[in-house]
């Protein structure tokens, strides 16, 4: 990657042409939101895309806010179930906080509105209120705080034109940004691995995705996309814990005043907080995903085959369990049913359901997804991208995933050779797209992509469709 600035030394202003880029990388997702410089390793703004939103109607934005217990707070999320953006005019104050929060800094104030030339008049000392038409440019410089930064943005396959189209004009009429480019998560993905030609699987929050990269193009046919994902695996756990016997109780952490240690499966021995104006049943949902999220990184495991589970019921048993305890000190080890919560990417006929989640649809697997994406390919690419299949996103931490994705596969597929590359780092693997991007925004030969400000005026927003394929 081209080197970076110290954090301490000011951006340089006015150059996004060569290699030493200031151009900004936004992965927006339905969970979170990362945003960093390009050539960078990591992003360095990564905040929850949930915000709080008062009983005044007061959005409230970032990680302190939206997980301080207060009574009078829902929790929104301004992406729908496809994570496409539903709610614009809040999404777009969440992208801009993540960018000035943490990286350029927040609007600043006009010296008009700051208190300081509040009833100023002409005087003998020469002291003379603004001109009209210079604090209204002077307002106008300042209501456009990424002005000196290119900004990269990426987004799903499945985004519709008119959301490409919004989202270039929140950039350049909304931040003032001087150039703009939109691409692709699984294409950036494909990028952070080093590969121009690859087959990428990203398990993300809402919605797991297959697309093919053929020389660095999308192939747009491949496109598949399941919402078999992150969300899927959290009500998974939960149905889980239902069906136990006695249930696990699922208490979050911002409920537990004191705890003391108890034994397996014993019940707990806590003290709990007394709210006089408890927080909504929406903050509490939240604060649990936050402890299945936990349970997720050290418990859940896919089963790595040979076969799927139910054909392996007694092997799965005789592994060893793992313990988990809950933040209320309640604890127990977890056999055979940490696999088969994993269980329902690969075979949809062993997931939970209940009243209220329908079983799966068949098509909506992992295996099935590739088979579909694959399918709507060249039969001369399948084997090149068989042996390039990149596993990437957040949701594909869950230990063994890459080997039971390779063994379905191979099942699938025992001519071909059948690769599939899963970065060992879970940070690069959490953050493959924005990484990509990085990669991307930083190389002085992509100058000549970015839609400038000057074509967005001439060409208008349109633009976004023929330029960013």
């Amino acid at each position: 990657m081209a080197s970076t600035l110290p954090t301490t030394q000011a951006p340089l202003k006015d150059e996004y042409g060569g290699d030493e880029i200031n151009a900004l990388v936004l992965d927006a997702g339905s969970c979170s939101i990362r945003a960093g410089f390009a050539g960078e390793d990591t992003p360095k703004s990564v905040m929850p895309s949930y915000y709080g939103l008062t009983t005044k109607g007061e959005r409230l934005f970032g990680e302190n806010a939206v997980h301080l217990p207060r009574g009078d707070m829902e929790i929104k999320n301004p992406y729908d179930a496809e994570g496409v953006v539903d709610d614009w005019e809040t999404a777009s104050r969440l992208w801009e906080y993540s960018i000035t929060s943490r990286l350029t800094g927040a609007r600043q104030t006009s010296p008009s509105k700051n208190g300081l030339n509040d009833g100023a008049t002409k005087d003998g000392d020469g002291d003379v209120p603004m001109e009209e038409d210079l604090e209204k440019m002077e307002d106008d410089e300042r209501d456009r705080p990424l002005e000196e930064y290119p900004l990269l943005m990426s987004e799903p396959g499945w985004n519709t034109p008119k959301a490409r189209e919004r989202t270039i004009e929140i950039a350049m009429e909304s931040w003032g940004v001087p150039a703009f480019f939109l691409a692709k998560n699984g294409q950036l993905a494909a990028y952070g691995n080093g590969k121009a030609t690859a087959l990428v699987v990203d398990v993300g929050h809402q919605n797991t995705s297959v697309t093919a990269i053929w020389e660095g193009m999308v192939l747009r046919k491949s496109m598949m996309h399941s919402p078999l994902a992150g969300s899927f695996l959290n009500d998974q756990i939960r149905m889980m814990f239902a069906g136990m016997q006695p249930p696990v109780p699922l208490t979050p952490h911002y409920m537990v005043k004191s705890k003391a240690p108890v034994d397996a499966g014993v019940p707990s021995a806590a003290t709990y907080m007394k709210y006089a104006d408890p927080p909504k049943e929406s903050y509490r949902r939240l604060e649990e995903d936050r402890v299945l999220t936990s349970f997720k990184e050290s418990v859940v495991q896919a089963w790595s085959g040979p076969g799927r589970l139910d054909s392996n019921l007694e092997a799965g048993k005789l592994s060893p369990p793992r313990p988990f305890e809950m933040p209320d000190g309640w604890n127990q080890v977890f056999g055979i049913e940490r696999y088969r919560v994993a269980e329902g990417y690969f075979d949809t006929k062993s997931a939970y359901t209940d009243a209220q989640h329908a079983a799966p649809k068949s098509d909506d697997s992992i295996p099935s997804l590739v088979h579909r994406a694959l399918n709507n390919c060249d039969v001369d690419t399948r084997a090149a991208l068989l042996a390039n299949v990149i596993l990437t996103g957040a949701g594909s931490l869950i230990e063994k995933l890459p080997e039971r994705l390779q063994g379905d596969l191979q099942v699938m597929y025992p001519n071909p050779r059948v690769r599939v590359l899963a970065n060992p780092s879970s940070v690069e693997r959490k953050y493959g797209a924005w990484i990509g991007g990085s990669v991307l925004a930083s190389l002085g030969t992509f100058h000549q992509m970015w839609i400038s400000r000057e074509e967005y005026k001439e060409y208008g927003p349109s633009l976004v469709e023929k330029r960013c394929k």
